[in-house]
């Protein structure tokens, strides 16, 4: 059955919305998926604060345009295409889809729109391979914490051989005969 008019101007309105609330825009091939596949695929990156919505790439187009994003050629978009929303974090929508393709080589990052700029294939999986916000803060908080540990190490270890020491000599009058 052909979508109407009023579906397409729907479906315009709602991709121009998604386009403008979200931090990046993942473009992603994944024909070949099973729809139980699809449905692990979006509820995975439903948990990354991610959606994404399949339209017809004019649609694609028009939304882009009219949310103020770099225009997108039909070159950017060849084949089925589905859109990558993420929302919170710039990178969840992209990490979530390429966690997803090690195990569905039918999904595949094809580009898409960072900061107002157009990101080739290559460019995507590089934004898909970078450590996510909270494992950028754990490795911060480890650098900061290795030098502090390693301080408090060194200031310590002559108490702790004293207090060794001094424990041992506690055991020895403890167990030696009372004089």
């Amino acid at each position: 059955m052909p979508v109407t008019r009023a579906q397409k101007e729907a479906q315009l309105v709602e991709l121009k919305e998604k386009m403008s609330k979200s931090q990046s825009l993942m473009f992603a091939q994944y024909i070949g998926l099973k729809v139980s596949e699809v449905g692990e695929l979006r509820q995975k990156l439903k948990e990354a604060n991610a959606e994404m919505k399949v339209a017809k790439k004019t649609l694609m187009r028009l939304a882009a345009k009219d949310a103020g994003l770099p225009g997108i050629s039909e070159k950017n978009l060849e084949g089925p295409v589905a859109c990558i929303f993420s929302f919170s974090d710039p990178l969840s929508g992209a990490q979530a889809a390429f966690k997803f393709a090690k195990d569905h080589a039918q999904v595949k990052l094809i580009g898409g729109i960072y900061d107002g700029k157009l990101l080739t294939k290559e460019e995507a999986l590089e934004m898909a391979r970078m450590p996510g916000r909270m494992e950028l803060l754990a490795i911060f908080a480890a650098m900061i914490r290795s030098p502090l540990v390693s301080f408090a190490g060194a200031c310590s270890s002559p108490l702790t051989d004293m207090a060794r020491g001094l424990s041992e000599l506690a055991k020895k009058k403890e167990t030696s005969p009372a004089s």
